[in-house]
């Protein structure tokens, strides 16, 4: 049986690019009042300093809505940003990490046993790379794209510039063989959902869905509602 230490089912990653001028913390709060259950701090675009910053308010705002215990705050790629974060008492959780970035193990190392570590494995050998290699640092897989995304266009994208894109059938196989819950994403819609439920992956992401709507909240609850509904 999975060893479920992180509430993946809506998961959200937000940065300052993807919320259309509206305050990162403020589509978080819409978010966790729809009952989102995880957040990922991701940007490509603002310093260390800003990351820390955004981590600081987002923290507050869980810790507003009594939610620092059941809800998940992690940084997108940047161990050093967890680790300063957490180092100026910012209740950040962990860190979530791909293939190309610092490997879970020395996240682990250096966040210890009580984070949360997060990873996704490259697209092109993805189940056999869950096959073949130790996730016991690992708490969850993000896997996707489902769609190529706006939002995240390097994606699943090659060198060539075509996107790979995960069919339903491979998401299938990559629940079954991992040892650890599975969240899908990139360009998922409240259509895609009853899709996603069927493969048996414990949860979705999206970013522009909710960060980037005219209402925050209405579109986190309908996804939330949708996801529901499939379970």
């Amino acid at each position: 049986m999975i060893d479920v230490r992180v509430d993946v089912s809506a998961y959200l990653l937000v940065g300052p690019e993807n919320t259309n001028g509206q305050p990162v913390e403020e589509v978080v709060r819409s978010a966790l009042n729809a009952e989102f259950t995880c957040i990922q701090l991701r940007s490509k675009v603002v310093s260390a300093r800003e990351l820390i910053y955004l981590a600081s308010k987002c923290a507050n705002v869980i810790a507003e809505l009594n939610k620092s215990e059941t809800v998940a705050l992690l940084i997108d790629d940047r161990l050093d940003v967890a680790l300063a974060a957490i180092a100026e008492g910012i209740k950040v959780d962990g860190v979530h990490v791909g293939q190309d970035d610092i490997s879970p193990n020395i996240c682990r190392k250096y966040l210890g046993s009580d984070a949360i570590v997060g990873f996704t494995p490259r697209k092109q050998n993805m189940i056999d790379y869950v096959k073949t290699h130790d996730l016991s640092d690992v708490d969850y897989l993000g896997v996707g794209p489902l769609h190529e995304s706006k939002s995240k266009p390097e994606a699943g994208r090659q060198k060539d510039g075509s996107v790979i894109t995960r069919t339903l059938e491979e998401l299938e196989t990559l629940v079954k063989i991992s040892p650890v819950p599975v969240v899908v994403g990139g360009g998922v819609t409240v259509k895609d959902l009853p899709k996603i439920a069927q493969t048996g992956a414990n949860g979705f992401f999206v970013i522009s869905a909710v960060a980037g709507a005219v209402d925050s909240y209405l579109a986190a609850k309908d996804l939330v509602k949708a996801w529901q509904r499939c379970l």
